[in-house]
């Protein structure tokens, strides 16, 4: 992995109604790479022990113009791993933001590209949104694109790449969105991924991903919390509330739950993404990494 140097120089902005936009079309300095672009693999590619092997998103980065740095984290997901998922997921996204905010600095000039697979997808994701909502280490307009492979926090105004998944992902959607960048989003989900297709009237799944996400709560986003955990309870009041609830919960509902997470994890549709189809000849990697590279 390319280490980053720290240096003088920032990139240019301008504050417009307390937003900052960027500085308008630039181009990379000398010594500088056209793009950079900041991976985070999925739960249990990389961790404190280890560094970050290319994993799932080898396909995304390899051949890509530029300069690629893979971010490593605990990437764990259960508290007997040593981190629970919210920690995990804080740290990528934290070190993740770290290597973009110091090539923003040593380089004003060059684009900046994020991807990331499951974890890291919700990671990567929460950076993208920081960014996009112009409150981020570097100003919108420094982001080329965003690829993001299994996302957890998949909305359904997401641009979806292939074939449509329904439902959105099993932690919720980000309040806000991508804000001034999602037009450089992309997300592909596998036709049967739960991580990132999860039904609306599941809520089971829904409660059980709001909990992952805030297993390590943070005081300043109890605003969020609330938004995200009352959408999921204004859905169930729509439904039929807590007696919906009470038969997602019963003997019979957790045995065909239990199913059919086991016919999941058989069929490997969470690790189909460099075989899976989204036309065009094209697999939803080979399709990221061109999403990316054009972008340059």
């Amino acid at each position: 992995m390319k280490k980053i140097v720290a240096a003088a120089g920032a990139a240019a902005s301008v504050l417009i109604t307390g937003v900052a936009l960027g500085s308008g079309t630039v181009t990379a300095d000398p010594g500088c790479p056209v793009l950079y672009t900041v991976a985070i693999p999925g739960t249990w590619e990389t961790g404190h022990d280890k560094a970050p092997g290319p994993g799932m998103l080898s396909q995304v980065t390899n051949g890509l113009p530029g300069e690629v740095d893979y971010v490593t984290y605990a990437a764990t997901a259960f508290p007997w791993e040593g981190d629970v998922y919210g920690a995990s997921k804080k740290e990528a996204t934290d070190n993740a933001r770290a290597l973009v905010q110091a090539m923003g600095a040593r380089c004003p000039g060059t684009k900046i590209g994020i991807t990331g697979y499951s974890q890291g997808a919700d990671a990567a994701g929460d950076l993208a949104s920081e960014i996009g909502s112009g409150l981020g280490v570097v100003p919108p307009d420094r982001i080329a694109a965003v690829a993001l492979i299994s996302d957890p926090r998949r909305s359904v105004t997401d641009v979806q790449v292939g074939p449509i998944a329904p439902g959105a992902g099993a932690g919720g959607a980000r309040v806000g969105g991508f804000g001034w960048i999602a037009d450089k989003v992309r997300t592909v989900c596998a036709v049967g991924d739960l991580y990132c297709s999860t039904e609306d009237t599941d809520f089971i799944s829904r409660f059980a991903g709001f909990l992952a996400q805030t297993s390590d709560p943070n005081p300043a986003n109890m605003w969020r919390y609330q938004l995200e955990v009352g959408a999921i309870i204004n859905d169930l009041m729509a439904q039929g509330g807590i007696p919906t609830l009470q038969s997602q919960l019963s003997e019979g509902a957790n045995e065909q739950r239990a199913k059919q997470f086991e016919q999941f994890f058989r069929t490997g549709r969470h690790t189909s993404y460099g075989t899976y189809s989204v036309g065009g000849g094209q697999t939803a990697l080979s399709w990221m990494h061109n999403w990316l590279a054009n972008a340059a």
